[in-house]
């Protein structure tokens, strides 16, 4: 019973129906934000959505009984037993919430696909070396903006009146959104020399510490791609041993077989 319900739901068409599932779910979510659709299509609708999550329910249920206290350690099937119970939540007033975030759903899509499995590993891989970055980018925010302040802040206070202000137009600027035209250039009519600060600014967060966050995270994506492929050769090589044994025994048992036919022949030619 257990090994039929293996076969079945490692079965990549047993996947492939799952993604699909997915796919279609994501569709009925975003149609039910549509009144115009609700009204013509909203009980029909609601019946596809509770289909879609009791097969949902089956599948993990099912996930669990084959593979137990196996499937609480994988941090995937409890993402997915976490989303899927989500769902199950009642959507009262009190709850009203948890009715927005059925759409997690959605985001089994990332356990069902390998491709997307290893771009999610590899940023959670990257999550120290970007953190590193961030106290970095922290601590040059802290340093421009109260130098921005104590040079811009008695003629621009509304932009570098205070730490906090100066530290959101530095994000402003940082994002290269209406930097020239909105802040600097009003700011290089009074201050001529301002590009000298502006421009290395620029320079260092823009062009060189974000993109250090790139390069963290291009290392953590090699790095998983070299993980996977170690585990794929590691299980190759289990493969080729297991088929070796294999041989092995076969051989043995063909020498054996051969052994008693040797023996047997001179009996019968007596």
């Amino acid at each position: 019973m257990i090994e039929q319900l293996r076969k079945i739901i490692t079965d990549a068409r047993t996947e492939r129906a799952v993604m699909i599932l997915i796919v279609i779910n994501a569709a009925t979510l975003g149609l039910e934000t549509s009144p115009r659709v609700m009204q013509a299509f909203g009980p029909a609708l609601e019946v596809l959505d509770h289909v879609i999550l009791g097969i949902f329910v089956i599948e993990i249920a099912a996930r669990i009984i084959v593979y137990r206290l196996r499937f609480f350690r994988d941090a995937w099937s409890i993402f997915d037993f976490v989303v899927v119970g989500i769902a199950l939540m009642p959507a009262t007033e009190a709850f009203s919430v948890l009715r927005a975030l059925r759409v997690l759903r959605v985001l089994r899509l990332i356990t069902t696909m390998p491709s997307l499995r290893r771009v999610v590993g590899g940023l959670l891989a990257a999550l120290p070396g970007m953190g590193s970055i961030v106290m970095l980018l922290a601590v040059l925010y802290y340093v421009f903006s109260v130098m921005a302040t104590q040079l811009f802040g008695a003629a621009f206070p509304e932009w570098f009146g205070s730490i906090g202000a100066s530290a959101y137009s530095l994000f402003q600027i940082m994002t290269l959104e209406s930097w020239s035209m909105g802040i600097v250039r009003p700011v290089m009519e009074k201050f001529p020399y301002a590009w000298a600060f502006f421009v290395p600014y620029i320079i260092v967060t823009t062009f060189a510490a974000l993109n250090l966050f790139i390069g963290v995270v291009v290392n953590a994506m090699q790095s998983e791609h070299a993980k996977e492929a170690e585990e794929q050769r590691g299980m190759i090589q289990d493969e080729t041993a297991h088929m070796g044994d294999e041989l092995k025994a076969v051989r043995a048992e063909l020498a054996s077989l051969r052994s008693e036919i040797v023996e047997r022949l001179p009996r019968t030619a007596a």
